[in-house]
């Protein structure tokens, strides 16, 4: 019985030593555990509410106090779950410079495992000593790359977005980047241990821009693509003209979706044949290592026309959330009249919820300005989800510190982008 109790003692004392908030990294009570319990208990909440259930008796005799109060639990439950999921992103960032790592060094032995198969039967040569050498070269710096920017991702820092998502763009140019810096280290080492003055000749003429225009053009396009594409985005941010809302952190999905998670043709497409097209230059490049991989022009011009559909997409994506009409909201059945203090208004538009703010800590921060006074939008639960607010309608109650009269409605989405103003009259 004293053992019995004992182990249970010490069982109470490790979930309140942990709780699912710590950051050990195979530790079963750390970071993704703390977020995943964290998450099962809010969607248990809001499904209770959305079927009446949990309600105080205080307030369970008035729609508008069960509403609010609903809201205001809901609000609370998800700034704890967003708390739970940005530690867990945090604790992942932490650990992936080593899985980064030992992802280059894997290659890095690939590459040594290729190699020495291929060796069988022709003999080893000077042009996979120094291949090897490069790879070691690159593994290291990359190493190095990983241990200073282990906080942010490892190797992977360079790619990730300020929203804290995987960045398309980057991602492309810095896989043609690496691909052409091997290239260069691999000829480099080549041309140190070469004795023969005829093939240092050929060696050299391997880096004419004759024989790797077609590389180096698309190198210029995609490294232009990545810097263009962030002070795109960036303007059109200030600009209120596109909404961001930053992700707790990055997942491999990013390259190949949009914010809320949808695919993206734009992205999908340029990833895509950019793969394509790097993993021809790698088998040129393997097949004759004396000079840089000449990229085809053919194939060339369609990684371009890839670069000018990604960047025409960044530019025509996005948009201001505006508001269409404001009108008093009735159940069915009601009469029709006009807007009173105490009343809810029904705003109708487009774009309320930016791309990845369908989370409840998002759209809790939702704020409709009617006149001086802000209304937070309140969530309103369904099972599976939220009947208000959504990117058509917002549901808020008038509050009666607006005076009769003429007054602007506003709305803040979550991003912090306000829309067109649109004046109604409230009677009294």
């Amino acid at each position: 019985m004293a053992v019995q109790e004992a182990r249970q003692g010490a069982a109470t004392a490790a979930d309140g030593a942990h709780g699912g908030g710590c950051t050990c990294g195979d530790c079963p009570h750390g970071a993704r555990e703390g977020h995943r319990r964290a998450v099962a208990a809010f969607l248990r909440a809001r499904d209770e509410f959305a079927a009446g259930q949990g309600l105080p008796t205080a307030v369970a005799h008035s729609a508008s106090a069960s509403r609010q109060w609903v809201s205001e639990e809901l609000t609370q439950r998800a700034e704890a779950v967003a708390e739970r999921g940005r530690a867990e992103g945090e604790a992942w960032l932490s650990r992936l410079w080593v899985r980064t790592a030992c992802t280059v060094w894997g290659a890095v032995l690939a590459l040594l495992l290729a190699e020495s198969l291929t060796a069988v039967g022709a003999g080893w040569t000077g042009a996979r000593t120094a291949a090897l050498l490069a790879a070691l070269v690159v593994a290291g710096a990359l190493t190095a790359a990983s241990w200073f920017h282990r906080a942010r991702g490892g190797a992977l820092a360079p790619v990730i977005g300020e929203d804290n998502r995987m960045s398309t763009s980057r991602a492309v140019a810095a896989a043609w980047v690496l691909l052409v810096a091997y290239a260069v280290l691999l000829l480099a080492g080549r041309l140190a241990v070469a004795s023969d003055p005829a093939e240092r000749d050929a060696l050299l003429a391997g880096l004419d821009l004759s024989r790797g225009a077609g590389v180096v053009t698309v190198l210029a396009v995609v490294c232009g693509i990545a810097v263009l594409v962030r002070r795109v985005v960036g303007l059109r941010v200030l600009g209120l003209r596109l909404q961001k809302v930053p992700a707790h952190r990055p997942r491999a999905a990013d390259l190949l979706t949009d914010d809320s998670g949808r695919g993206a043709f734009a992205d999908l497409q340029y990833v895509v044949i950019s793969a394509v097209a790097v993993l021809f230059a790698a088998v040129r490049l393997a097949r004759r290592p004396d000079r840089l991989p000449d990229l085809p022009w053919g194939l060339a011009v369609v990684v371009l026309i890839s670069a000018a559909t990604y960047l025409a997409g960044k530019y025509a994506e996005g948009g201001r959330p505006v508001i269409l009409s404001v009108v008093r909201a009735r159940e069915p059945g009601d009469l029709d009249g006009p807007i009173r203090t105490g009343d809810d208004i029904e705003i109708r538009g487009a774009g309320f919820v930016p791309p990845g703010a369908r989370g409840a800590d998002r759209l809790s921060r939702m704020v409709v300005r009617i006149g001086a006074v802000d209304v937070h939008v309140p969530l309103v639960p369904v099972a599976g989800g939220f009947r208000n607010p959504t990117d058509t309608v917002l549901t808020v109650p008038v509050p009666v510190e607006v005076e009769p009269g003429s007054v602007e409605v506003q709305v803040v989405t979550a991003a912090g982008v306000a829309t067109n103003r649109c004046v109604v009259e409230v009677t009294d």
